[in-house]
């Protein structure tokens, strides 16, 4: 009998349990239309964010680099923000790695540090520089095996992921420094910015479960507020944009053949 019942669960059930509650909250939402129960509200706000932060990680980057390969141009992208993007989710990852961690619990990282740094070379490649995006990512395949190994003390890696947020930060203050001087915001993806914002929340909610209003969270939150300026910035300059973007992306196309 219940074997049956689960064969003919609803489609919508199956998708809340898998992703945002259990079972007993399902039960006092849709059942006991109890939608101010607080601890399963709190569960659900919890695999909400979780999830932020998984799309901020693992699919933000994805726009972006189709956007740069769909245009030819990566104009408006700020290298300098892209390389501290980069650093930060490295010494995340290699940290992981040397704590030995399992895969699955760090995987998000390494997927995005791909596309990172597959990014920062497109960004070269389209600014007539793809020789430097070589020896760009030749090095950095090195400082990575450096980072990884033994040879690099713990403490060292350890204090580079402590404070990796304000690695991110930097990035998007340069990021959003870059439009404000620019006057638009080129070819950046306002989905991509869309998604990193909503990955700011939740890694702001995170905190504060984990450690309450710390220095952690208070980081967090700036970068949050970053991401918040650059959304702001691609709304802003959105017509701006659509008018300049074109010419300038040509010359981008003709100066890398």
């Amino acid at each position: 009998m219940d074997t049956s019942d689960e064969g003919t669960m609803p489609p919508l059930k199956e998708f809340l349990l898998t992703f945002f509650m259990p079972e007993k909250c399902y039960d006092h939402f849709f059942l006991y239309f109890n939608f101010m129960h607080v601890p399963c509200l709190k569960i659900v706000l919890s695999k909400t964010m979780g999830i932020f932060i998984l799309v901020g990680i693992v699919i933000a980057p994805l726009p972006q680099v189709w956007k740069v390969l769909w245009t030819g141009s990566s104009k408006g992208l700020c290298l300098t923000s892209i390389f501290l993007e980069l650093l930060a989710i490295s010494t995340h990852a290699a940290f992981c790695y040397t704590q030995n961690f399992p895969i699955g619990a760090w995987g998000e990282s390494l997927f995005a540090l791909i596309q990172i740094a597959v990014l920062a070379l497109l960004v070269q490649h389209f600014r007539g520089k793809t020789i430097k995006g070589l020896y760009f990512l030749a090095l950095y395949c090195g400082f990575m095996f450096l980072l990884a190994s033994p040879l690099t003390p713990v403490s060292v890696v350890w204090t580079l992921h402590e404070w990796n947020v304000l690695l991110v930060i930097a990035g998007r203050f340069f990021q959003a420094g870059s439009n404000f001087r620019q006057g638009h915001t080129g070819q950046l993806s306002a989905l991509s910015v869309f998604l990193v914002f909503l990955g700011s929340l939740g890694r702001i909610f995170s905190s504060l479960q984990v450690s309450g209003l710390s220095l952690s969270t208070q980081m967090h939150a700036v970068a949050c507020c970053c991401s918040g300026v650059i959304l702001a910035q691609v709304l802003m300059y959105w017509n701006k944009c659509l008018t300049n973007c074109e010419k300038e992306g040509q010359e981008e196309k003709d100066k890398a053949e």
